[in-house]
């Protein structure tokens, strides 16, 4: 699952590598840099609106996938419930 954390590290990512600011991210998205900032660092709890327009400003999207449970191995069962 990705997580707002994930997608701030890929805005910040791709931010970096097209060489812009978060003041040049927040000109070109009209979303305050404070709010940019927020995200990068994972802590946005803000619209999916604010989302789309930061990551169109930095040419990423939004992919909705089936959900995936990753389940523990086998051997790292016993390891959950030991009683060390």
């Amino acid at each position: 699952m990705t997580t707002r954390v994930d997608i701030g590290r890929k805005v910040c990512t791709e931010r970096k590598r097209l060489r812009y600011t978060q003041k040049q991210i927040s000109e070109l998205s009209g979303i305050n840099k404070t709010t940019i900032s927020e995200i990068e660092n994972g802590r946005f709890t803000g619209s999916f609106d604010i989302f789309e327009r930061v990551l169109n400003a930095v040419s990423l999207q939004f992919d909705v996938v089936p959900q995936s449970v990753v389940l523990p191995d086998w051997n790292d069962i016993d390891k959950l419930f030991s009683e060390d």
